[in-house]
């Protein structure tokens, strides 16, 4: 059932990129969970800017007791004598962020460990402006925490709403959606979208309705806490039935393309009607053409460090500023809030837009990608063959490797810092970057980079390349080197 064995000993309440996650019933208790939820209520209330009223969104997506924790923090929320709004569905991540802001409340509590194995559980915590909170909010949530106050959580009638129409109604406002469906009826594209079982099932065939029953098929819409026995991630190796689902259809005469949504709905990843997967390395460059390109929307580009150069040198065509920072979509969000974005995007497939929210919305980027490919009229495929042929082939990988303690962590960053290598496979390291982890470039869209996951034991290697071949090899290096620690 499990990629890696089970821990038994719990680690210490500590926020990662975006939230604090944990192994169900080892770091994630009821007892932890609503400690946690009344110390960040409290620091939400610290922070309440002027002319907010007292609601907390508290949401939940569809891993397993994540409805029930949800029910259980609204006490905690009621103890710091504000009120919880609970939603009456699971629902997606960005679909919490869209109510904080048309609620007017002052934050959102989201129960989910996004697209972490299955037998983890979490909890997000978003402002009063719905995108994630920083680093500074989370250090004085763990501050509070091992201050240790005591608060009592108070049951009681809990208010609830549909999150899920109200945020659906936002994204049809946002979108010509009968428009869009006829450019791909004409271009006789039929979309599958595999939500793998997470809190997005459904919702493109709520938006499309039944005008969208030749063009739109759905798989894995069922809910199943194990996720088919993989984390809903939306990497390759999870997608099979998703590449056999496009192929199949395009056997039996109607061209298809893939979409995919990881398990709390803020992240994409799509199939294109070859079968090729296209990450948001292939995704984000499309979208940035698009948008200031065609359409001529206004802002700059925001991309995490370990994001493909096609990203940037699409950007520079349009003459667009490119602002690159560190791994976690609180960066981003935190430029969102301070400059005109057009887009801001990371490596994992979360891309945010300056016309929603400032958060990541895969609901919000499928319609764009949608609306790019009806409007042109040009199929995923032929566009990303345009691309490469107009900036040349860029191959992009990341591979994970488990850590057996975090001893291995320090010897690995030790030896970075102070002892880091020359060459990759026989190309000079030109230069190191630190931002976040350790990237070497050996030139344009050629680099190696490590980074250890900020919610799980993890180390990512990501790499990306002029040509496959060279992609494999770096990536070889790469685990040799972290092997010979």
């Amino acid at each position: 059932m499990f990629k890696n064995s089970l821990k038994f000993q719990a680690d210490p309440i500590q926020f990662g990129t975006d939230g604090w996650r944990g192994v169900l019933g080892v770091d994630i208790t009821i007892e932890r969970f609503i400690s946690v939820a009344i110390a960040a209520t409290q620091e939400l209330a610290y922070r309440a800017p002027e002319g907010l009223n007292k609601k907390v969104i508290v949401g939940f997506d569809r891993r397993f007791l994540a409805a029930e924790f949800a029910e259980a923090i609204t006490s905690a929320v009621s103890a710091c004598d504000l009120k919880p709004l609970l939603v009456n569905h699971p629902v997606t991540t960005p679909a919490c962020s869209w109510a904080v802001l048309q609620h007017n409340a002052l934050g959102a509590l989201v129960v989910t460990a996004s697209h972490n194995p299955p037998e983890w559980l979490g909890l997000k915590i978003k402002g009063p402006l719905g995108g994630s909170v920083d680093e500074s909010f989370t250090k004085a949530v763990e501050q509070r925490l091992l201050a240790g106050g005591i608060t009592i959580p108070i049951k009681g009638v809990v208010e609830s709403f549909d999150c899920r129409k109200e945020h659906l109604e936002g994204l049809r406002k946002a979108f010509d959606i009968p428009d869009l469906l006829n450019g791909l009826n004409d271009m006789g594209l039929k979309v599958i979208v595999d939500s793998m079982h997470g809190s997005a099932a459904g919702c493109i065939g709520e938006l499309f309705g039944d005008a969208s029953k030749d063009c739109l098929e759905e798989i894995r819409i069922n809910r199943d806490t194990l996720f088919g026995g993989n984390p809903p991630e939306p990497l390759e190796k999870y997608l099979q039935p998703l590449v056999s689902a496009v192929k199949e259809s395009s056997i039996a005469g109607k061209q298809a393309i893939g979409l995919v949504f990881d398990g709390d709905g803020d992240r994409i990843a799509a199939i294109d009607e070859n079968g090729r997967f296209c990450s948001n390395q292939l995704l984000m460059p499309l979208l940035i053409e698009h948008m200031a390109g065609i359409k001529e929307m206004p802002g700059c580009v925001i991309k995490t460090v370990s994001g493909s150069d096609l990203m940037t040198l699409v950007a520079e065509e349009f003459s667009r500023e490119v602002l690159e920072v560190p791994v976690g979509f609180k960066f981003i969000a935190a430029e969102m809030l301070k400059r005109d974005v057009l887009l801001g995007g990371e490596e994992s497939g979360g891309i945010g837009f300056g016309t929603h929210i400032p958060e990541r919305d895969a609901l919000y980027a499928a319609l764009l990608l949608l609306e790019a490919i009806s409007e042109g009229g040009i199929t995923l495929a032929n566009r990303l063959d345009a691309l490469h042929n107009r900036l040349g082939k860029s191959f992009y990988d990341r591979i994970d490797i488990y850590l057996e303690s975090k001893n291995c962590r320090v010897q690995l960053e030790e030896l970075l810092r102070k002892n880091p290598p020359e060459y990759v496979c026989d190309q000079l390291v030109r230069e190191i970057i630190i931002l976040d982890g350790f990237k070497l470039r050996l030139g344009e869209r050629d680099w190696v980079m490590f980074r250890f996951s900020g919610t799980e034991p993890l180390l990512r290697i990501y790499c990306e390349s002029p040509s496959n071949e060279q992609l494999l090899n770096n990536l070889q290096w790469a685990k040799k080197f972290v092997e010979n620690i």
